[in-house]
């Protein structure tokens, strides 16, 4: 529907944003310019790091940015947390709510989180599943005074990092790596966004249940199109991700068992993902 559509436009308006806010702290980071002061050449350098240039190069690093945001940042962070520890959420808990005032962001040890939007009637779509060293609730760091735009909650037992809004300012400023880095994080959420909104205009409910279940598999991080196990997620959440309802998503995982597409076990505990049917079915749509 229209408001489906203009909820998702919202929310890549948001992360836009929030891509823009962070890149002019990155330009205007104290290190960066310092370091531009002190090395001949830096002028030349300083020009093709603006604009869409340092852009492209953050979008070709996306591909890997799962990789590069591992150990050595969450190590990094237990540093600007000032060593407390992380929060643990229980199956289920949230971690904010949307219209709550932002005053922080956070950090995935360990465990999944999902991301939803309310509408005034009450329906809600899912705008992003997260794991281990995915950030969220960057909003915060956009503005002034700012509120959640989404309610954040974890899908299993879940280790957290909560960061204030003025330590992670404070933390690009010192370090112009890991600005880079969040920014690498952020933009890559901003592609998959962009994906999901073309999806929800173009595409019907049935192609992108399948492109949905191929995301949910990894696929893509693959050389080759494997059968892929994961974990079955419930009709209810799959409806939210897709924009559709829940009968629709019954009719079309029954439909897609029925033409050897997935394949259910431990009474449908766990799917598998016949990936290079599923995709070939998308495909010859």
């Amino acid at each position: 529907t229209m408001s489906d559509r203009s909820m998702f436009r919202i929310a890549h308006c948001l992360i836009v944003l929030s891509i823009v806010t962070l890149y002019r702290l990155y330009l205007s980071n104290a290190a960066v310019s310092s370091w531009f002061v002190g090395n001949p050449g830096a002028r030349t350098r300083r020009r093709s790091d603006t604009g869409s240039g340092l852009l492209q190069r953050l979008r070709k690093k996306t591909r890997h940015q799962s990789e590069k945001i591992g150990g050595s940042v969450a190590t990094f962070l237990e540093n600007i947390v000032g060593g407390s520890n992380p929060l643990e959420f229980q199956k289920g808990a949230k971690v904010f709510s949307q219209g709550e005032r932002a005053n922080s962001m956070y950090f995935i040890r360990s465990g999944k989180v999902k991301v939803t939007v309310a509408s005034v009637r009450g329906k809600n779509a899912v705008l992003a599943l997260l794991g281990p060293r995915d950030f969220f609730g960057e909003g915060c760091l956009v503005g002034g005074t700012s509120v959640r735009t989404g309610t954040a909650a974890t899908l299993e037992p879940s280790t957290i990092y909560r960061i204030g809004k003025r330590a992670m300012l404070q933390a690009f400023h010192a370090e112009p790596q890991f600005a880079e880095t969040f920014l690498t994080a952020v933009l890559a959420r901003n592609v998959n966004l962009e994906e999901d909104l073309c999806d929800q205009i173009f595409n019907h409910s049935e192609k992108r249940l399948a492109r949905v279940l191929l995301k949910l598999s990894r696929f893509g991080l693959h050389d080759k199109l494997a059968n892929i196990k994961l974990r079955s997620m419930n009709q209810k959440t799959l409806a939210e991700i897709v924009g559709t309802t829940r009968s629709r998503v019954n009719f079309f995982m029954t439909k897609f068992r029925k033409l050897g597409l997935v394949q259910y076990h431990k009474g449908n505990a766990e799917i598998t993902v016949m990936a290079e049917a599923l995709t070939n079915s998308i495909l010859h749509d």
